[in-house]
């Protein structure tokens, strides 16, 4: 994401996140499903639940159409299988923040 020209901030752990002063200032979350401690659907949750509508594009290698169905319906920006090209993830970013 950093060669695309986005700035970039990673974190051990949602909780970690959440902690944050980038809660509030993120443009847009890429999450893992499975995330140590909370998931990145309970995640997703929280956020909404805070009123927080940043755009979450969810990855993973264990993607079922219950959880696609859930992270969609909830509002995420989109959905990556792993592997996944740099090129899609880019556009999803793009298309996320612009919207």
């Amino acid at each position: 994401m950093e060669s695309a020209g986005y700035a970039v901030e990673s974190f051990d752990s949602a909780e970690q996140f959440l902690a944050s002063e980038s809660v509030r200032d993120a443009a847009c979350l890429i999450l893992d499903l499975q995330l140590p401690g909370i998931t990145g659907l309970e995640l997703q949750d929280q956020l909404a639940g805070a009123d927080n509508r940043v755009p979450i594009i969810f990855v993973s290698a264990q993607i079922s159409q219950a959880n696609r169905e859930k992270a969609m319906s909830h509002g995420a920006a989109g959905f990556l299988s792993k592997p996944f090209r740099r090129d899609d993830l880019v556009k999803l970013v793009r298309a996320a923040i612009q919207r």
